[in-house]
């Protein structure tokens, strides 16, 4: 009796038609593509015992999803099996383009409005999810919430003793601004308010008030989620 064998599938030029990532773009959109099958398309090729779509499963799996290929480093993805440093490259240059698109679609925006911390999310947390180290930036507004500059104040391990706070108020008194958003990234992923933020959030507030600069919120970038502290009532 003869045995028939289920023949794993390594070349995506094996797949049917209607199951390969280019032409099922090309017909139904890229909407339509899992995470898998996008990356493919940039992988081209895969590897040996891999086609380009099981590669983009592994790599998902090991970097838990694309946030986490967003996250590591072109040298942590260079050394995966089947990328290298051209396939390494063409990721990074994508995820980067992605973040471009985003920044640019809101800077076309004529000084976009914050009604609410998903607004200050929206602006930043592309990028800001993905950064190795701390960072404190400030959202400098206008008396209609509108955005006037955004600034870069600290980058590395932030608590209340090590910032300044007179330094959060500089460049708003010096540009006018009606009003302040505070915010920083956890680079654990977790954006749960330590301690530290609290206070720092408090004597912002507190400074605030006697150089009748509003502290509106104070928000906590993490992978994928965010806390408003002011929605918490934590400092406020």
């Amino acid at each position: 009796m003869e045995v028939f064998k289920h023949e794993r599938i390594y070349r995506i030029q094996d797949l049917e038609v209607t199951e390969r990532p280019r032409e099922r773009l090309a017909q139904f959109g890229p909407a339509a593509l899992s995470d898998a099958e996008l990356l493919a398309i940039l992988l081209r090729v895969g590897v040996q015992g891999e086609n380009a779509v099981q590669v983009g499963q592994r790599l998902l799996s090991k970097f838990g999803g694309l946030m986490g290929l967003h996250r590591a480093s072109f040298e942590e993805m260079r050394q995966e099996r089947g990328l290298g440093q051209a396939k390494a490259a063409q990721l990074k240059a994508a995820i980067e383009i992605g973040n471009r698109l985003a920044q640019r679609k809101l800077a076309e925006e004529d000084r976009p409005a914050f009604n609410s911390p998903k607004d200050v999310a929206a602006l930043v947390e592309y990028e800001m999810m993905a950064l190795d180290q701390e960072q404190l930036r400030l959202l400098l507004l206008d008396t209609r919430n509108r955005l006037e500059k955004m600034v870069t104040l600290y980058i590395g391990s932030l608590n209340s003793s090590s910032v300044r706070v007179g330094e959060l108020f500089k460049e708003a008194i010096r540009r006018n601004a009606a009003a302040l958003i505070l915010v920083h990234n956890h680079p654990s992923g977790d954006p749960s308010p330590s301690p530290e933020d609290i206070a720092l959030t408090r004597a912002a507030v507190q400074a605030g008030k006697l150089l009748d600069v509003d502290v509106l919120d104070h928000i906590v970038i993490g992978h994928g989620k965010y806390v408003s502290l002011k929605e918490r009532g934590l400092g406020f």
